[in-house]
């Protein structure tokens, strides 16, 4: 597979350099940018020939950091040749700066990153936990209803929303670096990126509303629910009222990566917390006070997201134009042509993961009922491990930028045992625990004893799903997408044909088998990519 090249040839040239502690040089500050939120400096990597793209940094599991920019006015300055400066001292002058890359340990600096990104991503998860068990109460049909419709809703809405989530993040970052510039009369940033992805991010969400709502009927067959089935009138109801939060999702996610273009993580997290805090609220209010059962739970999670969507919207205002004065200043291009290869990544798991539930949904609504509490268990658990490897990504790449191979293999080497570690700790304590945690969500005795027989699976999978979510992290942080891109869907197809298979001879068991596949495989091919002797990861195999 085509290795991607190192990034020397961007971030120095041969010919350009700046100079260290050299009086002759017209310019010795190194070009710095500052994040919004703090006042400390960080370290620019500097580009000495213009790039035709933007230079993007997606993160792990369809999350992005945006590359570091320049000023406007550092932009036309450049910087002038210095003469006897060696590639070396360059890289070294760089490296030895106290930019915050070194100001303390890796392992420090990995475990302070991670520690706020695990809230971040707990939420939304430990939210759907707590709807799943509002719904179990309800019986298995109701519990297996509400996770087809909630799996129909994720695959079509995560098929774009993921990549623009990841592309408006960079995007944003380079244009406040590059091409920020305020408002005339209300003082604000105006800025062409955040306009456009969210004109797109509503279009987008509308689309997928229409297709969701109008196309209920042909999902749930696709899924593998006939009209005749129990499954199939709940099931409709569920998945029409849940399109109708399509719009506030997408625009949601978007307006998310536009905070992280702004280098701020925080202001998401209040929101999304309140908005969640808010369903849950509702849930009870509506599911059992007003009797309306998985539709109550469907309105309380769409009312959530469209209460999340204004209060970011009402706080990015304070900060930027939301709408251009004019539709020329709009730029889709850079959009629709930067998410090739997360889309063909995105649609490979969430195809394999499609097939899955569908084999689930075949062996009836005890099963499914099943497959939906053991799923909610095992993504929860499993999104935390993200968390590690959105940190790691970050780190790597901004080490990788100036060429630091030790630190970059010091933090890569530590992220991978911190996700055995962790991944062998929530296997023993799943295990353990698994039985107590199944009656939260049910109190049928035919579900829990199909959950007992696939929480095995549950519980091994969790060191190989921690190691799967970091080596994304790595293979990202050195920009290695080409080979994530088409690793996974190698992946995706193999494990799609063992989820067809085994499930007829297994059961429920089969399908777990093809999704604990799923992520070994990914491991394989995050390993295997660390041995080649080409490719970014080279360095790891030069004699000292």
């Amino acid at each position: 597979m085509k290795a991607m090249l190192h990034h020397h040839h961007t971030l120095f040239s041969p010919h350009t350099a700046f100079c260290r502690a050299r009086q002759k040089c017209n310019r010795s500050d190194i070009i710095t940018t500052a994040s919004s939120s703090s006042n400390h400096a960080k370290l620019l990597p500097l580009r000495m020939w213009p790039s035709t793209r933007r230079h993007t940094i997606p993160l792990a599991n369809d999350h992005s950091l945006p590359a570091y920019g320049v000023t406007p006015d550092d932009a036309h300055e450049g910087l002038k040749p210095c003469d006897n400066t060696s590639f070396p001292a360059v890289k070294e002058s760089t490296i030895d700066k106290k930019s915050g890359l070194h100001s303390v340990g890796e392992k420090t600096e990995l475990i302070l990153l991670a520690l706020p990104a695990v809230f971040g991503q707990a939420i939304e998860p430990t939210a759907q936990l707590m709807e799943t068990a509002y719904i179990g109460r309800l019986g298995s049909l109701e519990l297996a209803s509400a996770g087809i419709g909630v799996s129909i809703f994720n695959i079509v809405s995560k098929i774009f929303n993921i990549p623009l989530l990841s592309i408006a993040t960079s995007f944003v970052a380079e244009d406040i670096s590059k091409n920020a510039s305020k408002h005339s009369s209300s003082g604000k940033l105006e800025l062409s990126s955040v306009s456009s992805a969210l004109i797109l991010a509503a279009g987008i969400g509308i689309i997928e509303a229409l297709a969701l709502f109008l196309g209920s009927g042909l999902f749930l067959k696709l899924m593998g629910v006939s009209p005749v089935s129990p499954m199939h009138k709940p099931a409709k109801l569920f998945l029409s009222l849940r399109a109708l939060g399509a719009p506030a999702n997408v625009v949601m996610l978007a307006v998310q990566g536009i905070f992280r273009g702004f280098k701020d993580t925080k202001t998401p997290v209040v929101y999304i917390g309140l908005g969640n805090l808010s369903a849950v609220a509702l849930l009870p209010l509506l599911v059992y006070g007003f009797q309306l059962g998985i539709a109550g739970a469907a309105i309380s999670t769409v009312a959530s997201q469209y209460i999340i969507t204004l209060l970011l919207l009402w706080s990015l205002s304070k900060r930027a134009v939301l709408l251009p004065p004019r539709m020329d200043q709009l730029e889709f291009s850079g959009y629709l042509k930067s998410g090739g290869m997360l889309l063909g990544r995105t649609l490979s798991i969430l195809l394999t993961m499609t097939i899955g539930t569908s084999m689930a949904a075949r062996q009836g609504p005890t099963a499914m009922a099943a497959h939906q509490i053991c799923l909610q268990v095992w993504l929860a658990v499993s999104l935390l491990a993200d968390a590690l490897a959105v940190s790691a990504q970050a780190l790597i790449a901004s080490s990788y930028a100036i060429l630091d191979y030790k630190r970059v293999q010091k933090i890569a080497m530590f992220a991978l045992q911190i996700g055995v570690i962790s991944g062998l700790a929530l296997a023993t304590g799943l295990y353990a625990s698994f039985g107590n945690i199944a009656t939260l969500f049910t109190s049928d005795p035919e579900v829990l004893m199909v959950v007992k027989s696939c929480a095995l699976f549950v519980c091994a999978s969790q060191p190989i799903n921690a190691l799967a979510f970091i080596f994304d992290g790595l293979h990202y942080g050195v920009s290695d997408f080409d080979y994530v891109g088409q690793a996974t869907i190698v992946v995706g197809i193999i494990s799609s044909l063992v989820l067809l298979y085994a499930p007829s001879v297994f059961g429920l068991a089969g399908v777990w088998a093809g999704l604990t596949t799923l992520m070994g495989l990914r491991t394989a091919a995050g390993i295997l990519r660390l041995l080649w002797k080409s490719g970014p990861w080279s360095f790891l195999h030069e004699e000292a």
